[in-house]
């Protein structure tokens, strides 16, 4: 039997995956939260998927390693899914970094020992990771997380740190770092896995109405960028899941070393179509 691993699989876009992607492979999700994975579990099995679980922190490699011999107890590990990771009002900026920046390594580079040619990685990366500056990107600090960790987490936090009278903006330069840090990361395993035969691309959502996405709803810049969209509108976990399956399924053979923007029209929007400079300089009101 072939098995899907979903990182961040006990509740919004990753488990709507798991449901679709479920229908024809064992499926595996982990996350922190036993209890949630549990809940999760029994919605699959409910549905008539064959599904497991397991606790792992993404953040240590060790938990990682874990979760990759607890899904080959289930069969041949084909296609991995990495939605999990932490947004700014969910922890400090180090921490963000470590989940989000470090877990995707992990993940990456643990999975990848294991899986055979046809083999697909889906990194969740975000729409922050459009949204800074590129002074501010320490895209020089990205080659680290492979050779040396702590000066990686080092010189991200510094750059993020540009932040920190702001305590929510600093985790918010954190987040949006680690975000385009997973864009970049995902590009790069593309092309080092591309050789065995593994896919690798990378998804980036907009705002969604997940636990995670409505608790940002209620900070000012989130109600901005949701007006910025082309349907003024919060994505959904079951259409974010459909994408994220789309981008994973075998058939999707040549979709690979890029990152799909699935964000309603955000970005475009804040950039240039909703940009009030832009609509003065077009003389468009």
């Amino acid at each position: 039997m072939k098995v899907c691993v979903v990182t961040g699989g006990g509740s919004g876009m990753g488990l709507e995956a798991a449901k679709i992607i479920g229908k024809e492979k064992v499926i595996v999700i982990s996350g922190r939260t036993k209890e949630k994975l549990e809940k999760a579990v029994k919605q699959l099995e409910g549905l008539g998927i064959k599904a497991f679980y397991k606790t792992c922190d993404t953040s240590k490699r060790s938990e990682v390693q874990e979760l990759v011999k607890f899904a080959l107890t289930h069969g041949e590990v084909s296609t991995v899914i990495n939605s999990a990771g932490l947004s700014p009002v969910m922890a400090k900026p180090e921490v963000i970094l470590r989940v989000n920046a470090l877990g995707t390594v992990y993940v990456n580079q643990e999975f990848a020992k294991v899986m055979k040619k046809g083999g697909v990685i889906v990194d969740v990366a975000s729409m922050a990771g459009y949204q800074l500056p590129e002074f501010i990107i320490p895209k020089k600090a990205y080659h680290f997380a492979d050779t040396d960790e702590e000066l990686f987490i080092k010189k991200t936090l510094k750059r993020a740190s540009l932040a920190k009278r702001d305590p929510y903006q600093f985790s918010g330069f954190a987040y949006s770092i680690s975000k385009n840090f997973v864009i970049w990361y995902a590009k790069k395993c593309a092309f080092e896995l591309g050789a065995k035969g593994i896919r690798v691309v990378s998804l980036s959502p907009g705002l969604i109405a997940t636990d995670m996405g409505n608790a940002e709803k209620e900070d000012g810049m989130a109600a901005s960028q949701i007006d910025a969209t082309c349907e003024k509108r919060m994505g959904t976990p079951a259409g974010l899941g459909f994408a994220l399956a789309s981008l994973a399924d075998e058939r999707n053979e040549y979709l690979a070393g890029t990152d799909v923007l699935v964000d309603g029209g955000t970005i475009a929007g804040v950039k240039q179509f909703k940009n009030p400079k832009y609509l003065k300089k077009m003389k468009v009101k």
